[in-house]
């Protein structure tokens, strides 16, 4: 690890030297949409005759060093007609461009060769963009775009279900992905325990999925990283637009704090089927709402500031006995300073609350539980030379974990008080990425990310003999917890437990002609947040634990490489990459354990391992009245919890197993076809294998009754799963870019009513007492319909 290191800094220092030796001017500037000022992230900014590039950061800027002279720029972005200019560089120059919407531009413009380079030359792998134009474009369940539901039609992307929260990446549980919403940490991402996302499409600009070589400014998470970029609003003019479907609706509004200058943005959605139910005499409620807005102000030419926000909240109510409500709150300030030209920053202080709360009316009481953290991030971009850019920075977050409480609702209530002990966590952590272009053909991404975790002080930690809360019964040939032999309180400002970790991570693109390169990544990373959670699919339930004296960090360590080819001058492109990847301390829970109001959790879970390999291939027509991709992934996914003594047979007698989301064919299918100016076809299909389970292999009676013997943990499998969905939009007039806007969308999910499972239970026939299987199936065949403006 030291020669590691010391090799890092020898690269990074001998590229410093080198380029500061070459006497160069810097162009600079800002990449926005013409129609709005909207910054643009990812516009690829093109010199022809220097076969060189850059391209524009999260907030639109650009910086690039070249040597005086006159030359010819090529600017593009997907969906926006490309700029050709000449720049005359005889000083530093600042020069902002503005872009226009494609379907307004009346020259075709065909981009070049050199331009195409860009994609391949960049060492960036398995990364997966969407825009949000894209994701409106997937049908989806009861008509409503959804960014989850779009991502898991990407390769090494799946659910745990119809009706499932959260997704699984590359063999990676639900909570190994981190979440960030204008860089704020989302801990759930589900509406309806998964039927909506929390994102809301007209509010968002830009998404990255990270599944491998994750650059070192992302850290605490072992599977992948979904970064997710709100729009800043108009700041030219006052615009509104949303939808009205048969289950929800919305509404997004932004213009101008003043022109050119500032703008808000503001949007928010509902459903209210819920207000239909009293039809049939049903008194049961389920619905969400939530809420988008951020503020944009340029106070110089060197300084922006952004405050950005989101709130959601689901209520789901039974009757009078049983009212739920969930859900997230994240407020985030940012200042974007430029020191120079060739150094930028970002400033952000960020606030991230997620809210679980429970009244069972019949019992009496209340429940409360949730997680906050306090973020301060700090980060710089700084633009050394042509082939050489660093970015670095430091981050530190306060956690406060509530893990739940319990308090009576009348004075009759047969319910005690009762506080589960609160949890307290400081995270840090610096980092240093470098981009670094070796040779024509040789393009380097490596970085280095040095974390840390402190488990602070709590009212009362439980004590235990030898350190072990589980003991194994060698006369059962089981786990059982272990009752503590005391307790030990602490002050806020005391360590419980502390871990260090050294993340390194590289990736490097080698160009083997215009049209191919191959791509190979490593990145080690750890994740100290846990989700206690031992059902397949999360529910809001579920508690975030931190490491401590008993649990420790996950580690992961990964492997990909891959290959990448454009053709037919760019209007196909291959993506074929194969990944192996191991995480240590994956939480196992032993059997028959309950996490529910658990104030000891370490009595029920030990410290195993967990290994997912495959290989991804995504095919995508880019071009044309038919654009789309097909994805196939073959992959494992397995985990393994040994005994930690030669008498002891681990769970699952020590072999590996399944895990949950182990999917060992997932193919999917999405594409549109424009038929006219007006009408728009859209479909997508899915296969995949089917979810492990552990179904009952025999029976024994006892007293009479029945007592099932299971299979060996997840050897078993439900049925496979798979859908096709159809939508159609309709533009009435299409010709019409200015006023109301309307666009109608059409939809049939499930087209052939397929019921998959999603789960199998057994049990006996009440009446002949024979053994029966029960399919559960949340979906057959559903249609929508909604209609979409904008002014």
């Amino acid at each position: 690890m030291k020669n590691i290191i010391l090799c890092f800094l020898l690269i990074s220092c001998f590229s410093i030297t080198y380029t500061n030796a070459q006497e160069k001017l810097t162009l600079k500037g800002i990449i926005s949409e013409e129609k709005n000022n909207e910054t643009l992230i990812g516009v690829s900014i093109i010199f022809p005759e220097l076969n060189t590039g850059t391209t524009t950061n999260e907030y639109g800027f650009y910086s690039i060093t070249l040597p005086k002279g006159t030359y010819q720029i090529v600017i593009s972005y997907i969906g926006f007609a490309t700029k050709n200019e000449t720049i005359v560089l005889t000083d530093n120059l600042t020069k902002n461009f503005s872009l226009t919407d494609s379907f307004e531009s009346l020259d075709e413009v065909v981009i070049t060769e050199n331009v195409e380079k860009v994609n391949i030359q960049a060492p960036q792998m398995s990364v997966n963009r969407l825009t949000s134009s894209t994701i409106k474009e997937i049908p989806v369940v009861l008509g409503e775009a959804d960014i989850i539901k779009a991502i898991t039609l990407l390769p090494g992307v799946t659910t745990a279900g119809e009706g499932a929260s959260g997704f699984n990446v590359r063999g990676g549980a639900v909570d190994q992905n981190l979440i960030l919403l204008d860089e704020a940490t989302i801990f759930n991402s589900s509406h309806l325990f998964g039927f909506f996302s929390v994102f809301n499409p007209d509010a968002i600009k830009d998404l990255k999925l990270y599944k491998g070589g994750i650059p070192a400014r992302y850290g605490g998470r072992v599977s992948s990283v979904l970064d997710i970029y709100q729009k800043e609003g108009n700041s030219k003019e006052f615009h509104a637009n949303g939808g009205v479907g048969l289950v929800s609706s919305r509404l997004l509004v932004e213009g101008p704090l003043k022109k050119d200058t500032g703008s808000f943005l503001l949007g928010g959605r509902s459903s209210y089927a819920h207000l239909f139910l009293p039809l049939f005499d049903n008194n049961n409620i389920a619905y969400f709402y939530d809420l988008n807005t951020k503020l944009s102000y340029k106070l110089n030419e060197n300084n922006n500031i952004y405050l950005s926000g989101y709130f959601g909240r689901d209520v789901f109510r039974i009757s009078e006995t049983f009212d739920n409500t969930y859900g997230n709150s994240v407020l985030n300030f940012r200042w974007n300073h430029l020191f120079s030209d060739k150094l930028f920053s970002n400033l952000s202080l960020i606030y991230s609350d997620y809210y679980y709360g429970l009244t069972l009316s019949f019992v009496e009481f209340d429940w409360v539980s949730g997680i906050k953290n306090f973020n301060l991030k700090y980060d710089f971009k700084h633009y050394i030379s042509n082939n050489f850019k660093l970015q670095y920075g430091l981050n530190s977050i306060y956690y406060k974990f509530n893990p739940g409480e319990i308090n009576p609702t009348t004075e009759t209530s047969g319910i005690n008080p009762f506080k589960l002990i609160d949890k307290f966590a400081f995270e840090n952590a610096i980092y240093l990425d470098a981009e670094h272009k070796v040779a024509d053909k040789l393009a380097l991404s490596y970085g280095l990310r040095f974390s840390s975790f402190h488990r602070l002080g709590q009212d009362e930690l439980n004590l235990y003999e030898n350190n072990q809360a589980v003991v194994y019964n060698e006369d059962f040939k089981i786990y059982e917890k272990v009752d503590p032999i005391g307790t030990e309180s602490f002050k806020r400002s005391d360590v419980i437990a502390k871990f260090f970790n050294i993340e390194p991570r590289m990736s490097l693109a080698y160009q083997i002609n215009s049209k191919n390169s191959i791509k190979a990544s490593y990145n080690r990373m750890s994740q100290y947040l846990h989700l206690l959670s031992n059902t397949s699919s999360p529910t809001p339930l579920d508690i975030w634990t931190p490491s401590g004296k008993y649990v420790k960090p996950q580690l992961l360590d990964q492997l990909a490489v891959g290959y990448f080819k454009n053709f037919k001058n760019n209007m196909y492109s291959l993506e074929l990459e194969s990944f192996y990847k191991t995480v240590k301390n994956r939480i196992d829970y032993i059997d028959g354990a309950d996490l529910i109001a658990n104030n000891a959790i370490e009595q029920i879970i030990l410290n195993g391992r967990a290994k997912a390999y495959g290989l991804e291939l995504l095919l995508r027509k880019n071009e044309g009245k038919f654009k789309g991709w097909l994805a196939y992934t073959l992959s494992k996914s397995e985990q393994q919890t040994k005994g930690r003594t030669p008498t002891e047979i681990g769970i699952n007698n020590g072999r590996w197993y399944n895990t949950p989301y182990d999917k060992t064919h997932d193919i999917s299918f999405t594409g549109s076809y424009n038929l006219n100016e007006k009408i728009k076809f859209n479909t997508n299909f899915l296969f995949q294998t089917g979810q492990p389970s552990t179904f009952p292999n025999g029976q024994y009676f006892y007293n009479g009754v029945s007592i099932p013997i299971y299979n060996p943990r997840n050897s078993d499998r439900l049925p496979a799963y798979n859908r096709l969905d159809l939508s159609v939009t309709y533009t009435p007039k299409p010709e019409k870019v200015k006023g109301w806007q309307t666009y109608w969308a059409f939809g049939i999910y499930n087209v052939y009513n397929r019921k998959n499972a999603a789960s199998i239970s057994f049990g006996q026939n009440e009446v002949t007492r024979a053994n029966e299987a029960y399919r559960l199936s949340i979906f057959g065949i559903v249609p929508s319909v909604s209609y979409n403006f904008k002014f």
